[in-house]
């Protein structure tokens, strides 16, 4: 099965924001406004074949040829990290600040 497109809405489950589809009708994989993601998919984008469910939180960001700027998540409950291109409504910036913050005190530890 190769990747199956799913732009639906949704309820973040850690914001518990309503979240609308995507606006340019790609895939809506994750909260334009906390940009966590849940674990449901297995080998391919959308094939919702993971039965792990944890939440995906974002951890980095990356610029990637033919992507762009894309979050990097990661599973809390098993640790899987999957890269999802950002949407043009994605609030990045306070988690980018907050991700800054998160490692300038890791570097005074």
């Amino acid at each position: 099965m190769g990747f199956v497109m799913r732009n639906e809405s949704f309820v973040c489950r850690a914001c518990w924001a309503a979240v609308s589809e995507h606006p340019g009708g790609s895939a809506r994989n994750h909260c334009p406004k906390c940009l966590v993601s849940l674990h449901v998919d297995g080998e391919m984008p959308g094939d919702r074949a993971s039965d792990c469910g944890g939440l995906m939180k974002p951890i980095g960001f990356e610029e990637r040829k033919g992507k762009g700027m894309v979050v990097v998540h990661q599973c809390q409950k098993c640790r899987k990290r999957i890269v999802n291109k950002l949407a043009p409504d994605d609030d990045y910036l306070p988690v980018v600040r907050a991700l800054g913050e998160i490692q300038a005190r890791e570097l005074l530890e």
